[in-house]
């Protein structure tokens, strides 16, 4: 293989997968917020979950996102298993829409299109405008990309023997689909690869057939990644999206005489062919999945029992029918929600102190994952409470909701206090950076009173307990300004002294900043639960 055909290959990935980035954003835009709430309120049923996960997929342009993003709302309890199944089932649906996409024979427009798009895009008058010229960009590259790697496709030409092991061992097709599907961590990707060759005459059906389920096989590695470092609901969401996929393509491997055959009668063209196997396997294999949910729950609890008490599960408490009809329920499933809120934020600091402590890059990604969902609930709780003030409160309840509104700033801001902390080890982790020993328990010290303030600060909420709150104020608080100051005095004398390099004193005074700002916060959520047990006792603020 010579330099200018693996860069030509290299780069045809790269536009296809920068294309479906852009369009997948651009459709996002255009979709607004609507997208995570469909995810979050419409997934009652398993069948509801499928159309759910098929359309949010399309919109994301990745499978991988959408089952990403479910295990994160299965972690922090706003969807349990039965409706993340569904969703995940509609993902590997709406997935196969780029496959098709990619298999029309429109690759000499893709630069007209990308120039229509791009002159939207810039000279658009509304966002709506510019969006969908940024979509145009996206699909146009999509094609270009696809146009630079099956022109990449040359040189093998010569050695087509080495693609005859696919169809006469097709395990070995699905092994070559699975581990390169999860190196480049895209399926689309991966599938169109496969589809690029096919079009140079490269890959036989029989011999592609085997790639397309490893390239299905191998997209659930996204998910078992993001599920790692959580709890035992987000690992029983991936597990389901890898049972899900792997008995599936056992199915299609026993079958796969039938399944060629049926394939081969859906087209003339192989990219059409292999475009309708990709949708025929996760259609088939939805159909076939979709009256067992239940079963598959039930076998996956089994695998993976719960452990853990701590995790949080059930559905979504804001339910739009209370406001009406009670809007006192309505003021205390919003409070419900503004304690998943805490739990997820609790969440966030336990997995910072694991980075720290046990050097755990993995908690990177999910403390950021984490923060999406803290922000997701945030915006759905302010509008929710937006709605409440409608419906005719009494002065009290008005004044809980306003308190409750008040504290979800807070939280918002402990996340953001939290993404900082993980973005600061990020730093320290890439400038390998080191902290002395004295250093470390300090920082283990401090983080530690700041989770313990904030628990109790959460708890306090959650039970409407002043007892706990008042420990916070009375005692944490004060606790945590003296820790602060007394270990930023001392790193400083450490620094001046020689005895702890410079870019670690100044990682260290950012994290401590941080983890008294965290004390702050859980003081001003224990606030709210003494000024919210105030009116209840119809007791003056």
């Amino acid at each position: 293989m010579d330099s200018a055909s693996a860069f030509q290959l290299l780069g045809g990935i790269g536009l296809f997968l920068y294309g479906i980035k852009i369009m997948g954003e651009s459709l996002q835009d255009l979709a607004g917020d609507r997208m995570r709430q469909l995810i979050g309120s419409l997934t009652r049923t398993p069948v509801r979950g499928v159309l759910v996960g098929t359309l949010v997929t399309m919109l994301l342009q990745s499978s991988s996102g959408t089952t990403v993003m479910t295990v994160s709302f299965v972690h922090v309890g706003l969807m349990t298993l039965k409706q993340a199944l569904g969703v995940i089932m509609g993902a590997n649906v709406g997935t196969t829409v780029t496959a098709q996409l990619i298999a029309f024979k429109i690759k000499d427009y893709a630069l007209p299109i990308i120039g229509l798009g791009m002159i939207l895009s810039v000279f658009g008058r509304s966002k709506k405008q510019k969006y969908v010229g940024n979509g145009m960009v996206g699909f146009g590259l999509l094609f270009l990309g696809m146009q630079n790697m099956e022109g990449a496709m040359g040189f093998l030409r010569g050695h087509q023997d080495l693609f005859l092991a696919f169809s006469h061992n097709p395990l070995l097709g699905v092994l070559a689909g699975a581990l390169l599907t999860m190196v480049v961590q895209s399926s689309s990707a991966t599938v169109g690869l496969t589809i690029a060759m096919a079009s140079q005459g490269l890959l036989s059906l029989p011999a592609a057939l085997p790639i397309l389920i490893g390239d299905n096989l191998g997209t659930t590695i996204t998910a078992v990644l993001a599920s790692l470092g959580s709890g035992r609901a987000a690992k029983q969401a991936a597990l389901g999206h890898v049972l899900f996929n792997f008995i599936g393509g056992i199915i299609a491997l026993l079958v796969l005489p039938l399944f060629t055959y049926v394939v081969a009668l859906s087209s003339e063209s192989i990219a059409r062919q292999l475009a309708n196997a990709h949708t025929l396997f996760n259609v088939g294999n939805t159909l076939l999945f979709l009256p067992f949910t239940g079963y598959l729950v039930r076998l996956i609890q089994k695998i993976l029992p719960y452990e853990d008490a701590n995790v949080l599960r059930g559905p979504l408490y804001l339910d739009p029918l209370l406001i009406k009809a009670a809007p006192a329920a309505a003021v205390d499933a919003l409070r419900k929600e503004v304690v998943l809120m805490g739990r997820s934020t609790q969440s966030m600091l336990r997995d910072v102190r694991a980075a720290f402590i046990e050097n755990d890059a993995r908690m990177i990604v999910q403390v950021n994952g984490t923060e999406k969902v803290v922000n997701d609930l945030n915006r759905e709780i302010n509008s929710y409470a937006g709605e409440l003030w409608q419906a005719n409160l009494s002065e009290d309840l008005s004044t809980v909701l306003a308190s409750y509104v008040n504290g979800v700033g807070d939280l918002e801001r402990v996340g953001d206090h939290a993404q900082n902390l993980i973005e600061l080890y990020e730093y320290k982790r890439e400038n390998r950076i080191t902290f002395s020993e004295k250093a470390t328990m300090e920082f283990e010290d401090m983080i530690g009173l700041a989770s313990r303030a904030l628990d109790l600060a959460v708890e306090a909420m959650e039970e409407e307990n002043e007892e706990k709150a008042r420990i916070v104020i009375d005692r944490l608080e004060a606790e945590i300004d003296m820790k602060e100051k007394d270990l930023r005095r001392r790193h400083i004398r450490r620094l001046n002294e020689g005895r702890c390099e410079p870019g670690a004193g100044v990682v260290f005074i950012d994290i401590l900043s941080n983890l008294e700002r965290v004390g702050d916060h859980a003081h001003n959520l224990s606030y709210i639960v003494i000024d919210v047990m105030r009116v209840r006792r119809g007791e003056k603020r």
